[in-house]
């Protein structure tokens, strides 16, 4: 009987420990000033990563989400909300949701940087009511090896992402299927 005690408490530790992770930081969306404040935190962080600096010089507008929240067992859900900056210009606000299923159990909080890198890419974004990541421009998830080596010449994609500061227990950040949509922060 002890054993069987023993392993569901092992069993639920995972969850436990995560639970600070799924915890939102207040009810109600986040303003555009506490918006504007994580998205510049973030652009910090990212323009010291060396391996990002092609993507930062060769694309026309970047989607800062700094903090993304995912969380599940079987069935899972993630949402976070960021910025589009056009040079040192944000000029719109944005959240990211998204469902998934399968064989997925834990949490985890990460930020997630989209590159556009076209012209036609960016209007995608700003012109659809609602875009779903797989639809339209393609999205290439570059992992740490590949951003190593990337330049501007070998930048040929519409759109590239980054994830940054995962925490948590899940592997990482699920991008297709994901549903960004323009919001207005207050």
């Amino acid at each position: 009987m002890q054993r069987r005690q023993l392993a569901r408490a092992a069993a639920a530790l995972p969850f436990l420990a995560a639970a600070p992770l799924l915890a939102p930081k207040r009810a109600e969306a986040a303003s555009r000033t506490e918006i504007n404040a994580d998205v510049a935190a973030a652009l910090v962080r990212l323009r010291g990563m060396s391996n990002a600096a092609p993507l930062f010089r060769s694309a026309k507008a970047v989607l800062v989400f700094p903090r993304i929240v995912s969380g599940g067992f079987i069935v899972g859900g993630q949402y976070g909300e960021g910025a589009l900056v056009r040079g040192e210009a944000t000029t719109g606000y944005y959240n990211i949701a998204g469902l998934s299923f399968g064989l997925l159990a834990g949490a985890q909080a990460a930020g997630l940087a989209m590159f556009f890198m076209t012209d036609d890419s960016l209007r995608a974004l700003m012109n659809a009511d609602g875009w779903e990541i797989g639809t339209g421009p393609t999205v290439v998830v570059l992992d740490r090896g590949v951003q190593a080596n990337a330049t501007s010449t070998t930048l040929t994609e519409p759109v590239y992402a980054i994830t940054f500061n995962q925490q948590g227990l899940m592997a990482a950040v699920a991008v297709n299927g994901s549903k960004i949509t323009r919001i207005t922060p207050s």
